[in-house]
């Protein structure tokens, strides 16, 4: 069982309660990723926002400078938005920080939740589906690693062009980012790519037809079907108490602002509640996150999860007492449950 931890780069407060810059948010992620990688947590992925509330809009940037201080831990976004990117360069920067790490990047690739990106980047939200399926169509064809013949209508033609840096086993490690559409899962499946679903509310169980339907389109495809991964949020403090109170007021606020733009009402406390007991949130104590975590692992029947381990602007001490607890004990305990009768 591969587990990992995943940010979106929340900027947190201090222990004063003062949101800190975007400099620093950044450089606690790499403070935090150096104590999961010393606890042996198998991966973490950072995601790519383009909003005052995030500090990471260029994943791999982040990820280089954390190849330069760890050893083990597997260096991957969560996701990177490929729609309004450029596939080669995507390519060149995982490329260049795998080498920086020694073959531990990983390009999880996505549509992406937030669309702040397209405006910025000077791309028409009409072409959301296109850009995305010619994008991917020629990031799999770099991933062979040899000279590309492509065309379409979202960027130049490439004409037998060979892209540099190549990577030391060959292949660079990619997924696709899915959040429930049954289009996007037969995609990934056409591409031959391992899938990692995005939970992040209701009952994890209701995803279990699109594991199935990933892996009957990758049989009557021809192609291969991968241990399929998901992530979905959560925090982890030494109570469950605790970690529910420390959690909800900056995730109802981070929420309620999303929300705004989206037609959501505010979140209720009782909603909360809700999502804690039954539904997508991975919110409590050490043995109390693992028992979740496993038994959503184990009904899904995934080879992967990913602990958004930060949503709103978690105090530092909290936020690093969570990775802590995330290594140290809650992965430790899945593990074991993994393999139990």
């Amino acid at each position: 069982m591969i587990l990992g931890l995943d940010t979106f780069g929340d900027r947190p407060e201090n222990d004063e309660g003062v949101l800190v810059s975007h400099a620093a948010a950044i450089k606690q992620v790499v403070s935090e990723a150096v104590i999961a990688d010393e606890l042996g947590v198998d991966v973490i992925a950072l995601g790519e926002h383009h909003r005052p509330e995030y500090a990471i809009s260029t994943p791999e940037t982040v990820l280089a400078g954390i190849a330069t201080v760890t050893k083990r831990i597997s260096l991957a976004s969560g996701v990177t938005v490929l729609s309004s990117d450029d596939p080669v360069r995507v390519f060149q920067r995982f490329a260049t920080v795998d080498a920086l790490s020694g073959g531990r990047a990983e390009a999880i690739l996505g549509r992406g939740s937030f669309t702040e990106s397209f405006p910025l980047f000077g791309y028409d939200m009409a072409d959301y589906d296109v850009l995305f399926e010619e994008k991917l169509d020629l990031f799999v064809k770099l991933l062979d690693e040899k000279p590309v013949t492509w065309s379409g209508t979202t960027r130049p033609a490439l004409t037998d062009a060979d892209v540099f840096p190549k990577t030391e086993s060959g292949r660079l490690n990619t997924w696709v980012g899915v959040g429930g559409s049954p289009q996007s899962v037969v995609r990934t499946a056409r591409h031959g790519l391992p899938l990692m679903l995005a939970i992040i509310g209701g009952q994890p169980e209701r995803f279990a037809p699109y594991v199935d339907l990933y892996r009957r389109a990758a049989e009557q495809l021809g192609t291969v079907a991968h241990p399929v991964g998901m992530h979905s949020p959560g925090f982890v403090a030494d109570t469950d108490e605790q970690a529910k109170e420390l959690f909800y007021p900056h995730y109802k606020v981070q929420r309620d602002r999303i929300g705004a733009l989206r037609g959501w009402p505010p979140l209720r406390r009782a909603e909360f509640d809700q999502e804690v007991a039954h539904g997508s949130l991975y919110i409590g104590s050490p043995e109390t996150v693992a028992r979740k975590i496993a038994r959503a692992a184990k009904a899904l029947g995934v080879g992967r999860f990913d602990l958004i381990y930060t949503v709103g602007a978690q105090p530092i001490s909290a936020r690093t007492r969570a990775v802590e607890l995330l290594g140290a004990k809650v992965f430790p305990m899945v593990r074991d449950m993994m393999t139990e009768n």
